[in-house]
């Protein structure tokens, strides 16, 4: 009988990651990333917080919009699938700092920043679609298929552009208010 080594899917492993070194350049989540962290204001979520006399502390809008962006990216649109990616998934976890915020929080986030948070996701799209980051294939969002590819239909009259700017913005839409609905229904149960 051959020798092998010994392996088991059921143990548990302390493996030292850089969170940075997860989020490689030219990748969606990198861009992403970066243009939150340094490019995209972000003044209209941080108006809102008044807790800074006390209170607990709550997650920085950098890290939620981080992960629910990128999380649309990949077609989740669920608070609950969110928060479980973010315990299991490494990118989630490279994005979040290994934060995890709670369901609730991030149904929360979105309801309360629906416009907001559709006009970072719609900068972050234009800038990831200029850079060629999505692909010639379709970007799609729990059913919403937006156009990646870089070619005549990104090229025309500024009321063509418009048009299709107004088309964006309706898909994104329709993204977050399923989200909200997702945030509504029963949880499933995971294996």
């Amino acid at each position: 009988m051959p020798n092998f080594r010994k392996y088991s899917y059921s143990q548990d492993a302390m493996v030292v990651i850089n969170f940075e070194d997860q989020l490689r350049p030219g990748t969606f989540e990198f861009t992403l990333h970066r243009l939150i962290d340094g490019h995209i204001d972000l003044s209209p979520f941080y108006d809102q917080y008044s807790n800074d006399q006390g209170g607990r502390a709550a997650y920085d809008p950098a890290i939620l919009l981080k992960i629910i962006l990128f999380a649309y990216a990949k077609g989740i649109t669920s608070s609950r699938e969110i928060q479980w990616q973010c315990e299991n998934n490494i990118i989630f976890k490279a994005l979040s700092c290994d934060a995890v915020p709670h369901f609730t929080s991030i149904a929360s986030f979105v309801s309360g920043y629906p416009d907001a948070i559709e006009s970072v996701f719609e900068q972050v799209l234009l800038v990831c679609d200029q850079q060629g980051l999505l692909g010639n294939e379709l970007f799609a969002i729990d059913g919403c298929k937006m156009p990646s590819d870089a070619s005549k239909e990104h090229s025309g009259t500024f009321k063509e552009l418009e048009q299709k700017r107004d088309k964006i913005q309706k898909k994104i839409r329709y993204c977050i208010e399923e989200h909200k609905r997702l945030d509504g229904r029963k949880p499933k149960e995971r294996d």
